[in-house]
């Protein structure tokens, strides 16, 4: 992992002084207004008929400039944040989406018409929903999308499109997908190959960045 670095002054900023000394007027008429009896004591300089609060900052160490390696890899970080970021939404989506297919094939059973029919009628109403937003994914985003369909479903996309589509679909999605370094056949490897992408899905769940996306999966949970 890129390694921080600290950003930091080693003295006293003056526009500290200032952003203070503006606010303390306000905040001494609330206490008056509210009948505050327990005022915040604080040193001040005093500037012609100005006495203005002061405040000294913690001294802090500037570290050297980072070197052009770890710089590198902080940008590649980043950038795998922000294509996580972006495609992860989908890949709940894919991942409640399938749930609710594989319900629906279940209660059909061996109905080999009507399973045509309802996979024909939800790949139409996909289409229609997210052909428009995927079309925009980059190369990058689309491996990414791929990974973590498979991490949310448990299965790779081969199995997916294999078990919806058929052999054949599957066996031509696959040579397309290798045209662009985009295996479909490979499960997700969050310990190994995938961890900085887990690691990137685990920050955003500690933070529940997904759950504004949660309209995605309202929508999924209606297509089938």
């Amino acid at each position: 992992m890129v390694a921080s670095y600290a950003v930091a002054v080693k003295k006293i900023v003056p526009f500290f002084l200032l952003a203070f000394g503006s606010l303390l007027p306000a905040a001494l008429r609330a206490q008056e207004e509210t009948g505050s009896r327990n005022p915040i004591l604080v040193g001040a300089v005093i500037e012609g008929r100005d006495t203005i609060p002061m405040l000294y900052l913690n001294e802090v160490e500037i570290w050297a400039k980072m070197p052009a390696r770890l710089a590198r890899q902080r940008m590649e970080w980043n950038r795998l944040k922000q294509r996580v970021y972006k495609v992860y939404p989908y890949a709940v989506t894919a991942g409640e989406l399938l749930k609710g297919v594989d319900e629906k094939l279940a209660a059909i059973g061996d109905d080999k018409k009507a399973r045509k029919a309802y996979i024909k009628n939800l790949e139409e109403r996909l289409n229609k929903r997210f052909k428009g937003e995927l079309s925009d994914f980059t190369i990058s985003e689309g491996q990414i999308l791929v990974k973590l369909i498979a991490r949310q479903t448990g299965r790779p996309c081969f199995h997916i499109i294999k078990e919806l589509k058929g052999g054949f679909s599957a066996v031509l999605f696959q040579s397309v997908g290798l045209l662009f370094n985009n295996n479909l056949k490979k499960e997700y490897d969050p310990t190994g190959r995938d961890s900085d992408i887990e690691n990137v899905v685990q920050e955003m769940e500690a933070g529940n960045y997904y759950r504004y996306q949660s309209q995605r999966t309202a929508t999924a949970a209606t297509l089938p």
